[in-house]
């Protein structure tokens, strides 16, 4: 195997390992809440409090992505140093999930305390995740191929981290967060064994590197794209889940099962549907897909009381996702400059990271004042827009039948610098 293929792989298990922890808690997320004293034990169905809780949980979490996913990035650029950064982000986030279950074994944590240390795990798990991908971007082989690694890790850590989540909350309310831990242990341990390939920035410094992404505001398109889709993530991830325990006589292990059936076609379909957009190219998958997407969000609205027919509609969604998702991170390599490339997928993850805050707390926000069915079609309705705008600007921008992809030999890449190989 290729050294530009193995570090492919490694990377990737980074960004699933990742993904794995951040999503193992979803389906629980009343049992959660309730465990670390902000609801009563049992909530009962009472959806606006158990709302109101998960969403600053989740909340928390995304604030410390937000805040620091460009900070990470720029650093990076700035240093000419991607792998100690990734090391550093998730045994810091390994530390975070670590905390929570350890001292609320032992004594009752103010619930402001809890936002404090979910805030802090979330500032520097972004660095290990954004980083990551990040390092994917400086492999060689084509955009789509590298970020279609990137996504089918995305996929599969939240196809199998939703169900499998839900069983371990049978097993105990903290059992999730210290698999969680673990996982980001096994993180840093991958990422220690990858050389960095970055083209060190020939701009001076943190606010240089960033300077550097304000200057090409056409990273405006994958940035608005990732801001909506992301959106709808975080609207499944506490909107979706309260909604399938309130319609369908399901817990956390059935919700997650009714995650899973969207991030299973999710993940699986990733890297192929990558390499396809570098072979025709971005517009289709982006603008198509995305419009495909939105209208199948809709759709699992309509599937209540079936959970069988609830399951089929999140896959639909699944294929969907998958069809624009890779495209989407490709156009941020596509368009930005090799030695900005941390500061511009740091910038996505921080849209990105607003757009999952957004789906959280305003979809949490339109079902509790005008119920479900209000905020099915605002998300759904928002992916819709955003691909009938998108288009024109998609086709203005001439990247070619290839879509952008890198034109370096398809093995490695950019060689490791020495004192990093």
């Amino acid at each position: 195997m290729r050294g530009g293929d193995r570090d492919r792989i490694r990377l990737a298990g980074v960004v699933f390992a990742v993904l794995f922890a951040q999503v193992l808690l979803y389906p629980g997320v009343p049992d959660l809440v309730a465990a670390l004293g902000a609801t009563p034990a049992g909530w009962g169905g009472d959806v606006d409090a158990i709302l109101e809780a998960g969403k600053w949980f989740l909340t928390a979490e995304f604030v410390g992505f937000v805040l620091f996913a460009g900070v990470w990035g720029a650093l990076s650029d700035a240093t000419g140093h991607r792998r100690r950064f990734v090391v550093v982000g998730a045994l810091g986030g390994a530390v975070g999930y670590l905390v929570l279950p350890l001292v609320a074994s032992v004594a009752t944590l103010p619930y402001g305390a809890v936002l404090l240390v979910r805030f802090l795990q979330g500032a520097a798990t972004i660095g290990a995740f954004s980083l990551a991908i990040t390092t994917l971007m400086d492999l060689g082989g084509g955009h789509g191929r590298n970020m279609g690694a990137a996504g089918i890790a995305i996929g599969l850590g939240t196809a199998l981290g939703a169900p499998i989540g839900g069983q371990l909350y049978a097993v105990g309310s903290f059992v999730p967060l210290y698999v969680a831990s673990a996982m980001l242990v096994v993180a840093a341990t991958l990422a220690a064994t990858v050389p960095d390939r970055t083209t060190a920035s020939d701009r001076d410094g943190l606010i240089a590197a960033l300077d550097g992404v304000r200057s090409r505001p056409v990273l405006g398109l994958p940035y608005a794209l990732g801001f909506i889709d992301r959106l709808t993530a975080g609207f499944f991830a506490l909107v979706g889940t309260v909604f399938f325990q309130s319609a369908f006589p399901v817990g956390a292990a059935g919700s997650g099962i009714l995650l899973g059936a969207f991030f299973a076609p999710f993940a699986l379909l990733q890297y192929p549907m990558g390499r396809l957009s570098d072979r025709v190219g971005r517009v289709a998958p982006v603008a198509v897909g995305s419009l495909a997407y939105g209208l199948a969000v809709i759709a699992v609205l309509l599937t209540a009381p079936s959970v069988v027919l609830a399951a089929l509609a999140m896959a639909v969604v699944g294929v969907f996702g998958a069809t624009m998702a890779p495209a989407t991170m490709a156009l941020v390599t596509d368009l930005s400059a090799p030695d900005q490339r941390g500061a511009a997928m740091g910038g996505f993850n921080v849209v990105g990271s607003l757009g999952f805050l957004a789906g959280i707390v305003g979809g949490a926000t339109v079902a509790a004042r005008y119920g479900f069915e209000a905020a099915f079609l605002v998300v759904g309705l928002s992916e819709v827009v955003i691909a009938v705008v998108a288009l024109p600007v998609l086709l203005r921008l001439d990247l070619g039948s290839a879509g952008g992809a890198d034109r370096r030999t398809p093995e490695e890449g950019a060689e490791p610098r020495a004192e990093e190989a």
